[in-house]
């Protein structure tokens, strides 16, 4: 017996739901990093860092910002057109927001990487491991799906309005 079948309307709100589900996950993580980082000026460490540190943190701050930004724009995206009939635009935007907030998640957690290494490593070794990290990164969140996503089954390119 295969899967049931089910209206474009009801692919639409288990789509938003999944997505929203996954948002949570990527949400904490980034909140926890942004966190982190709007402490770290004000610890008493922070006096001691390189103008090159200075730089890193900026862009690891920049890009978890960024990051939050896009991974909680869905929730206020879906809170403009609420009961608009527009789940389908309110799907495919929230996709492509969830997709641009996790590629400024992978640049902070790389630059959060390479901050903290360099502050207690020599900088070839810090650059090195986070190389390796924002591979691994890579990796996980793009490649494996990649290799692991069946092309017989392509979503439609652009939402439909119901």
């Amino acid at each position: 017996m295969g899967p049931v079948p089910e209206t474009r309307k009801e692919r639409y709100e288990r789509n938003f739901a999944d997505l929203l589900q996954e948002l949570r996950v990527a949400q904490t993580g980034v909140q926890i990093l942004f966190a982190f980082l709007l402490t770290l000026p004000f610890s008493s460490g922070f006096e001691r860092v390189t103008p090159f540190q200075k730089d890193v943190y900026v862009v690891a701050l920049l890009a978890a910002a960024g990051a939050a930004a896009m991974l909680i724009a869905p929730v206020a995206y879906h809170r403009v057109l609420f009961q608009r009939g527009r789940k389908a635009e309110l799907v495919w935007s929230a996709h492509r927001l969830a997709s641009g907030g996790l590629v400024f998640m992978l640049v902070a957690m790389v630059s959060a990487v390479l901050l903290i290494t360099d502050f207690i490593l020599d900088r070839w070794v810090a650059c090195l491991l986070s190389a390796v990290t924002g591979v691994w990164f890579v990796l996980l969140w793009l490649v494996l799906p990649l290799l692991r996503r069946d092309d017989r089954d392509q979503p439609e390119k652009k939402p439909t309005v119901e």
